[in-house]
């Protein structure tokens, strides 16, 4: 098995136990049979919750969960409006026969995953996918924020998000267009006020601790899933861990905007090489995103590619990636989409976007835990712009964007669990 994960790889003859009293099992197909696929993982979730173990059904009609037939699952997925089917022990025992002759296999979950979000106390003017997607789904989070991240509240979680934030200390970058904005310049106060009652001189510092309290996490064995600007702002951070000269250049003061930096790139989770951009007037952090290399590639062409993977060799990247489409509409964020000439080779690209230098899906491991990084905002929002109202999922409950979101909401409940020390 090619991961460092180990995963509870059920043997076809074995699962055939997971079942109802009478033998039959409830799928939910999520090929284009599913009505929500969205929600389709919160029954799974929910589950779970209930103690009850599911299958994802790699490559099987798109990823598929199997779950012991009950009257509770059934109506609480069609609650949700979530398509499920009643298979006879009969019927099971053929679908396994299939998957055995095929690229599928059988994951067993048995753990509903602890899940906290990284986001401030105070309402931000953007929405976060995530989010979004937990609440649609109806997979319930914790909230977490800088004073519990540095207080090591993170080891009580097994997965953790971050989205469009900045922990470079300079404040998203939004100095430029917002600098007078009644929310940036509450933002920068409150951020200067709580790195101050944490102990740190500048934001930046702060940003920092905050980073390495993360990245522990994920040594000890936590999964962390980010999008958009956390995505190469953690990876800044990290690097700049261990010189004091960077210091100079974050909290937005105006320095050469050439200046490369004293980067170790060992510290970092999935980017190496990259340049730092430090000038407060550009909107960005650094030349690993591709979003000011994108003019040439028009709307209707930004797609990008899921990877397809062996789901017995590489059962992990065949989570990540399970969908119903194989080509996805693409969406841009501060951070859009990864250099590739800036992802550690020992790093996976699950998704890229075609004819251009771009990655736009990763994950990779670090220590036990392991990272997922999705570059751009809303999968459901092309540009999203500051002040836009947040994507209403009930019109894109079949979303393929979303569906990498929660795929990896889902991911942690396959591990073989482990307490963290």
């Amino acid at each position: 098995m090619n991961c460092a994960l180990r995963l509870w790889v059920l043997p076809f003859m074995a699962a055939a136990s997971l079942s109802g009293a009478d033998g039959s099992s409830v799928l939910v197909p999520m090929d284009t049979a599913q009505t929500d696929h969205l929600r389709a993982y919160g029954v799974a979730y929910h589950a779970l919750q209930q103690g009850v173990s599911v299958e994802w059904l790699l490559n099987c009609r798109s990823g598929a969960f199997l779950a012991p037939a009950s009257r509770g699952i059934e109506q609480y997925a069609r609650l949700l409006g979530v398509s499920v089917e009643i298979l006879s022990s009969a019927q099971v025992a053929a679908l396994r026969a299939t998957m055995a002759e095929g690229n599928q296999e059988s994951i067993l979950l048995e753990k509903a995953p602890r899940i906290a979000v990284y986001c401030p106390p105070t309402a931000e003017p953007w929405d976060d996918a995530v989010r979004l997607a937990l609440d649609y789904a109806r997979i319930p989070y914790d909230t977490v924020w800088d004073p519990e991240v540095v207080a090591g509240t993170l080891e009580r979680y097994d997965w953790l998000h971050l989205h469009h934030e900045d922990f470079t200390g300079q404040y998203g970058k939004f100095y430029a267009s917002f600098a007078r904005a009644p929310w940036y310049v509450a933002a920068k106060e409150g951020a200067e006020a709580e790195a101050s009652a944490l102990g740190f001189s500048k934001v930046s510092r702060a940003k920092k601790a905050v980073a390495l309290a993360i990245r522990h996490f994920v040594e000890q064995g936590g999964f962390l899933f980010a999008m958009c600007s956390a995505t190469d702002t953690i990876d800044i951070a990290l690097s700049a861990l261990s010189t004091d000269v960077v210091e100079e250049v974050f909290d937005g003061d105006p320095v050469d905007p050439g200046w490369p930096g004293k980067l170790d790139y060992s510290a970092s989770f999935a980017f190496t090489g990259f340049r730092l951009l430090t000038d407060p007037l550009v909107y960005e952090f650094s030349d690993i995103d591709t979003t000011p290399t994108r003019a040439q590639l028009p709307r209707h062409l930004d797609k990008f590619k899921l990877f397809e993977f062996s789901a017995r060799l590489d059962p992990v990247p065949c989570m990540l990636t399970q969908c119903h489409l194989r080509t996805v509409d693409g969406f841009m964020g501060q951070t859009t989409g990864f250099t590739k000439s800036r992802v550690k080779a020992d790093v996976m690209i699950l998704g890229e976007t075609p004819n251009i230098d771009e990655a736009k899906y990763i994950h990779g491991n670090v220590g036990r835990g392991t990272f997922t990084f999705l570059g751009g905002h809303d999968p459901e929002d092309y540009q999203h712009l500051v002040g836009d109202p947040p994507t209403v999922l009930d019109f894109t409950r079949n979303s393929p964007g979303y569906r990498l979101i929660l795929n990896n909401v889902l991911f942690p409940a396959a591990r073989k669990q482990e307490r963290k020390t």
